[in-house]
């Protein structure tokens, strides 16, 4: 039996069967793919938050206006919506609210009373909400009503009420504002979901 010499490959041995070489894996794209989807991801979130950081920004505050338009103010037809608002009286520096000692209400700095003509100018029921409409002082600062103050004046729109079209009532809703605020406007809205109208309380 002859052996090989240095640099030749073994003759083939009877009996034994012969394997061939394993060929190299392919490169996997595994790692690829998941950077790939991550960096969409990341892509995807950056573009939401800025969506919802300009959504959240511009519903903070007040409605953007029109400079060349004149905000409207007392007594004063404006629409959003379904309704047509008339803001007919606006009283200040009110300290405490009702007669009756369960529901007397006494204001953290002071009460604002905002009385507002609501009529429903659509031909179906629609109903108004006192939560819905905002205060804004003089430094914008955005202020919610006070229903439990709001029961002393009128029961029947503290909280809700129901409007038949073409049916107008008058809602008297409270703000408390701090002791050294006044209000500036207010934006009305037919629900939470519209874009609201500004009104001058000057």
């Amino acid at each position: 039996m002859s052996h090989p010499q240095p640099g030749q490959i073994p003759p083939q041995q009877p009996g034994y069967p012969q394997y061939a070489m394993p060929t190299p894996p392919k490169k996997s794209h595994t790692l690829r793919t998941i950077l790939i989807v991550i960096a969409v991801i990341v892509a995807v979130c950056g573009i939401g938050g800025a969506l919802m950081s300009k959504g959240s920004s511009s519903s903070s505050g007040s409605p953007a206006a029109d400079p060349s338009k004149p905000v409207p103010g007392l007594n004063t037809p404006v629409r959003d919506g379904k309704f047509e608002f008339v803001v007919t009286q606006v009283q200040t520096g009110v300290k405490t609210l009702g007669d009756n000692e369960f529901l007397q209400k006494t204001a953290q700095g002071a009460f604002t009373i905002v009385s507002i003509a609501i009529t429903n100018t659509s031909d179906k029921p629609y109903g108004f909400s006192p939560s819905d409409q905002y205060v804004f002082d003089a430094k914008n600062r955005k202020f919610s009503n006070d229903a439990t103050a709001a029961i002393n004046l009128q029961s029947d729109t503290s909280l809700y009420a129901n409007l038949n079209p073409g049916n107008t009532i008058t809602a008297q809703v409270v703000y408390d504002l701090p002791a050294d605020s006044a209000p500036d406007h207010i934006v009305l809205h037919d629900s939470m979901f519209s874009g609201g109208v500004t009104v001058s309380l000057h």
